[in-house]
């Protein structure tokens, strides 16, 4: 038996080592088992993080900005994002990048660099962010279902049926699947989800840019202004005030794209080593990053120029249900696919930590730590391990996040809040405070100074696009009624 003693909440990471091999094939420096994640597969976790449902809101973001401030807030994420994410990867090991201590979580590492009240803060701010982006793509997953199902009963029914359909039964659908696939163990054992999910993420992408390009053609000019949606009391301009709140709530669409900070630390706990986990994660980081922000500024670009003031909020809903409807369909499926993987990517975090929690709370029962073994009829594979704690936990959260997200199932705004809550605390104060402690910058040096102008910078930002979220969350409210959407 092997236990990783170093903080209160470790799990019991029992294993049977053969008597005649010994413990090294199996277990890491940690006494962990081993890590065989590579420059490859941290990508694909990324860009499964990454290229989410959030690239199909970036034409309507940049509808709101304009030509001149949309591109140029799409870098600024992709530079901000990147910048940030290899502070965050400095941290992950407590002093030297080769032998220091590894830190297993994101709330670890900031344990380990900063200590006290950050720490809860660092796991509220992660953890509700989790909980948010599982509603959030609970809600996009029953929009792409419904989108199918609209598309076959027009093609069947014909243009003037109205099939009306309810996204509720297929967010239920969503639910059971997530129930399953959570049953998953860790992290390390779900890189084949996220091959899966980043495969089906360029699918969709690619295919909202192919019809953006084709729809720009057909059209014969470019789209848009400098300064996006027309202010006034014509058809499509809308007042001042919700100019405003809607460019901010741009904001937030585009920080919800590009977050994935929130499971970095957790990522980077799969990358084996020789060589340093760093060095690994940069190349991964470089690689996503660069890729992402090349599909975003298409999507966005191409997606504007086709639809103007009038870019939907979901990409693929501005080219109907008819002709091709047949790649629309497919694009859809992708995003279904996409996003089951996209779940779990995220929630995983979450799942362990609770786990970790009741392991260190209730270590002699057999609820919480027993395992039970269940044979899969299929040659070569280990028997599964049932644990009765898991099955529990994990089936109540998917269960609430598929509740409130029939309650309340406002995509765009919800993913301008979610990218608005997460960006400043994740993505930027917690990997610049930590990369000063660890590197000892020292307090009104230049370094410094530099920081945490981008710090209050990025803070700003999230400020003004959470606001903008909730106004829009507020205006629908106003009219929605609960669980009949």
């Amino acid at each position: 038996m092997v236990r990783d003693n170093r903080d209160s909440n470790a799990i019991d990471l029992s294993i049977n080592v053969p008597p005649d091999q010994g413990g090294s094939t199996y277990l890491d420096d940690d006494g962990r088992l081993k890590r065989t994640g590579t420059v490859w597969t941290a990508s694909a976790h990324i860009i499964t993080a990454v290229i989410g449902s959030g690239v199909l809101s970036l034409a309507w973001a940049t509808a709101q900005l304009g030509w001149l401030a949309g591109p140029v807030m799409l870098l600024f994420f992709s530079i901000v994002t990147y910048f940030n994410s290899l502070l965050l990867a400095t941290s992950y090991r407590a002093g030297d990048q080769d032998v220091g201590k590894r830190n297993h979580t994101y709330m670890e590492a900031v344990r380990a660099h900063l200590g006290g009240f950050q720490v809860k803060a660092c796991g509220t701010v992660q953890y509700l962010n989790i909980f948010g982006a599982a509603v959030g793509y609970t809600i996009a997953s029953a929009l792409s279902m419904t989108a199918i199902t609209r598309s076959y009963c027009f093609n069947t029914k014909g243009k003037d049926s109205p099939c009306i359909i309810s996204n509720s039964p297929f967010m239920i659908a969503f639910g059971v699947l997530q129930v399953i696939l959570s049953q998953i163990p860790d992290f390390d054992q779900i890189w084949w989800l996220s091959i899966v999910a980043a495969v089906m993420s360029f699918t969709y992408s690619s295919i909202g840019l192919i019809l953006g390009i084709a729809k720009l053609s057909e059209n014969g000019k470019i789209k848009g202004s400098l300064t996006g949606v027309h202010v006034g009391t014509g058809p499509g301009e809308v007042t001042q005030a919700t100019k405003i709140w809607r460019s901010f709530q741009a904001l937030g669409a585009i920080a919800f794209a590009y977050s994935f900070s929130l499971v970095l630390v957790e990522i980077q706990d799969t990358i084996k080593s020789p060589p340093s986990e760093y060095k690994t994660m940069r190349k991964a980081t470089s690689i996503s990053i660069a890729v992402t922000t090349v599909f975003y500024l298409s999507c966005a670009c191409f997606g504007y120029a086709a639809f103007g003031d009038e870019a939907p909020g979901n990409l693929l809903a501005g080219f109907g249900y008819f002709n091709p409807s047949w790649l629309i369909d497919i694009a859809n499926a992708a995003i279904i696919i996409h996003l089951l993987g996209a779940y779990q990517v995220f929630c995983q975090p979450l799942f362990a930590f609770f786990q970790r929690t009741a392991t260190a709370w209730f270590p002699g029962s057999e609820f919480v730590t027993k395992e039970i073994p269940i044979r899969i009829p299929i040659q070569g594979y280990e028997p599964y391990k049932l644990n009765l704690f898991r099955l529990v936990w994990r089936t109540f959260f998917v269960v609430v996040t598929t509740v409130i997200a029939l309650a309340l199932p406002f995509f765009t705004d919800i993913v301008g809040i979610l990218g608005a809550l997460g960006f400043w605390p994740l993505t930027v104060y917690f990997p610049v405070e930590m990369y000063i402690v660890q590197k000892r910058i020292p307090k009104w040096s230049t370094k410094w100074i530099g920081f945490q102008i981008l710090s209050v910078t990025c803070l700003i930002v999230s400020i003004t696009a959470a606001a903008g979220s909730i106004a829009g969350v507020a205006a629908h409210l106003k009219v929605y009624k609960p669980f009949k959407s």
